[in-house]
């Protein structure tokens, strides 16, 4: 039923780009839209805790500055590419005068005087934010955090959203937003978007600037998006060099935004379907070795194989890398002691870890990584699972103190590429018995995103999602 800004609930999944297009037209205002979807977070974020924080008065307020933007009468082209379209952003990442916790209970009144660079480029571009995802304490595991509860998954509320942009990727899979702001240290961006339903795209390493702050060798941050173009507009708006980055991807050919739709041409894809020693679900193995079909008769050359896979010893060394890491940020988080117990004994292993066994690690994971990027001379893209199994039951997901349990190695296909810094893509092209969502995974080589759009805009043509809606939204 239209409301009375001529706007229905079936409008909800419109894309973010087709928002923009409708506001630069004067179809709709910025603040009926905003006003839109947070009816919709009131109503579903319930029951499904997707937002930490809905921003109420501040999304209103940016909605009522696009408007008078427009009302200055500039052209279309001269106006924000995405004026007015409401977005959230990830709870690890600072908002200006909005609530900004990291998951933790300690920083549960905290609110930053400034913007994230991150935060900054996305309000230039005309992103209203309508508050802030969930996410699991610092970011680290599934988005379950105990001071503020589990993201739930719109496909089926007693199921897991995975982690740790889980909450990114159901605000955006049930409809309270059009587009989300996620970041990716180990499949945070891509595991919760295979689970509900969601493209998932985790740039190379160095697209997206850190500045003024430090880079980070593993996180980048990307988009939750409905649709391939949606995901390549964001990244147009987060990539480029800054003064002072110490590593940056080349500057693309064209917008990024501009490969979608073009022809990838003939490419050479290989394909994995499992690993040890875990074994990938039947359903999930079938939906990529149907893809690979797919992608065959689409005139792609496409054979089974791919890189030699870290052991599980090197996984550990990930393992110890990372929180090796959280140890340098130990004085500004609150007392180890009120942390989740998947904090705590992340800390008090990574202090156990001598200073010689921590270097060791971050080198052996840096020479298995060169010779996984030298494995793409031999083909162009690299398909996978996203994730190997379907998502946990929520009340699964943690032992009786608290312990996460259950859930640790559904990523095993993606964290490798965080220490590559290769890009990589997840696209929701099937669907399970139980009808929850088979995300599909598409690794580039190094800073080409250009392909994996061109192929993604492909597939969305050939495998269409965009007609699927969770229950729960």
């Amino acid at each position: 039923m239209p409301s009375e800004n001529g706007i229905s609930q079936d409008d909800a999944f419109t894309p973010a780009l087709e928002w923009a297009s409708r506001i630069r037209d004067r179809e709709v205002s910025p603040t009926e839209v905003v006003d839109f979807y947070l009816e919709r977070a009131d109503r579903l974020n319930p029951k499904l805790n997707a937002y930490i924080t809905i921003a109420h008065e501040q999304a209103r307020e940016a909605a009522e500055q696009a408007e008078k933007v427009l009302a200055e009468g500039r052209v279309s082209s001269e106006l924000p590419p995405f004026l007015g379209v409401p977005i959230s952003i990830k709870d690890l990442t600072d908002t200006a005068g909005i609530r900004t916790t990291k998951g933790t209970a300690a920083f549960g009144e905290r609110v930053p005087d400034a913007d994230d660079p991150v935060v900054a480029k996305l309000k230039r571009a005309g992103f209203v934010v309508m508050g802030k995802s969930n996410t699991p304490e610092f970011g680290i595991g599934s988005t379950d955090p105990l001071a503020y509860g589990p993201a739930r998954n719109p496909w089926d509320p007693e199921l897991t959203t995975r982690g740790s942009s889980g909450g990114s990727a159901a605000t955006l899979a049930a409809a309270m937003c059009p587009i989300s702001h996620a970041s990716d240290g180990g499949g945070s961006i891509r595991l919760p978007a295979a689970t509900c339903g969601t493209v998932g795209l985790k740039p190379s390493r160095g697209r997206v600037s850190a500045a003024p702050g430090a880079q980070s060798m593993q996180v980048q941050k990307g988009p939750c998006a409905r649709t391939v173009a949606d995901a390549a507009a964001f990244l147009d708006c987060l990539a480029g060099y800054e003064p002072g980055d110490g590593f940056w991807a080349p500057a693309p050919e064209r917008a990024f935004v501009d490969e979608v739709g073009r022809d990838p041409g003939r490419l050479r894809i290989a394909f994995m379907t499992d690993l040890d020693p875990t074994p990938t679900h039947p359903e999930y193995r079938e939906a990529v070795r149907a893809t690979a079909k797919v992608l065959e008769g689409a005139g792609h050359e496409v054979f089974e194989g791919g890189p030699t896979w870290p052991d599980l010893e090197l996984t550990a060394k990930f393992i110890w890398a990372f929180s090796g890491q959280l140890t340098a940020l130990e004085d500004k988080m609150p007392p180890l002691e009120t942390l989740d117990p998947t904090i705590r004994d992340l800390m008090e292993a990574a202090r156990q870890i001598p200073l010689k066994g921590y270097l060791q690690a971050e080198s052996d994971i840096a020479a298995h990584a060169r010779k996984m990027v030298e494995s793409f001379e031999e083909f162009d893209v690299l398909l996978t699972p996203t994730v190997i199994g379907p998502p946990r039951r929520i009340d699964q997901l943690r032992d009786a103190d608290g312990k996460p349990i259950g859930d640790s190695n559904v990523g095993q296909f993606c964290w490798i590429w965080n220490s590559t810094g290769q890009p990589a893509i997840t696209l929701p092209l099937h669907v399970d018995s139980n009808n929850l969502p088979i995300g599909i995974q598409f690794v580039g080589r190094p800073a080409d995103e250009a392909t994996l759009l061109r192929l993604s805009g492909q597939l969305e043509v050939l495998l269409p999602w965009g007609d699927r809606r969770p229950p729960a939204s």
